[in-house]
Formats: structure tokens, sequence, C-alpha cells
């Protein structure tokens, strides 16, 4: 695969992808210098856009509308942070907040428009879970010891 000279390097673990729509991939990945995307439409890939976030791990992301993402990460202070796209702009980073491995990678997904499910490995070991329910975020709960 061909790198462009103006895509950073993968320097701190895997890259997430979604799609919200047919020919469409969003790639997301962690470098030393924040979090970066880049998309995939019409045949051909855009340019990577920086969407900071300085520290942040591996991310997850999930598609959950058209036109409609959110990605998240753990940062180095143990909570989860996401950014979302509205089909115009993507969102500020914010907390979620958690008690998360710091290196851990979240998992994420969407089962319908404006649901989202979000899954971390939390500092005592146990899988942890939060979800947008269309109108606020619930509370952390633990699913498995």
């Amino acid at each position: 695969m061909e790198r462009l000279a103006s895509q950073p390097e993968v320097a701190m673990g895997g890259v997430a992808a979604a799609s919200w729509s047919p020919g469409r991939i969003d790639l997301f990945w962690a470098a030393e210098d924040g979090l970066w995307h880049r998309s995939f439409a019409d045949g051909s890939w855009a340019d990577p856009q920086s969407l900071g976030g300085s520290g942040a791990g591996t991310p997850a992301v999930t598609a959950w509308a058209v036109d409609r993402m959110e990605v998240f990460a753990v940062f180095p202070d143990g909570h989860l942070w996401d950014r979302y796209w509205d089909g115009e702009s993507w969102h500020p980073w914010e907390s979620l907040g958690g008690e998360l491995e710091p290196s851990a990678t979240p998992a994420a997904s969407s089962w319908g428009d404006d649901r989202l499910d979000v899954f971390a490995a939390g500092r005592d070991g146990a899988t942890w879970h939060r979800w947008w329910d269309g109108t606020r975020w619930v509370a952390w709960e633990r699913v498995s010891a």
C-alpha cells in the first residue's frame, strides 16, 4: 500500500474504521501528536486531518446514522473521551469519565440512529459500558467481573 507523504505514521497502536454509506470509509488512528482521521469517498482518499487529543490511545469508532460518526479513545487520565461528526463539523473532545486502563482500546457500536454503546477495560480489570440513549449519556455500568 502506498503511503502519501502527508500521512502521519501510525505510532501508538491500531486503526479503527467505520462506514456510514456505500462507498465511504473513515479511518482513525493515534499518533504521537494526537488522533488522526482520513476518509475515502468518490473513489479517492482525502488528506489526513488532525483531530487533536494528544496522548489518545488506539481509537474506536461507530457510525450511528448517515453522515454521523463518533470516535472514542482512552486518554492518559483514564477517562474515555469522544468527538462526533454531525455531518458538517467535528465537535470538541468531551470526557465521558471512567476509571479506565489508559493502554486499553475501547469498542463502540450502534444499533440505530441516535443509539451508541461503548465498552472499555477498567483499571479494576472489569469491562465497563456506557451508552447514549438519544438524549443523554447513561452512567457507566460494569458488565464483567
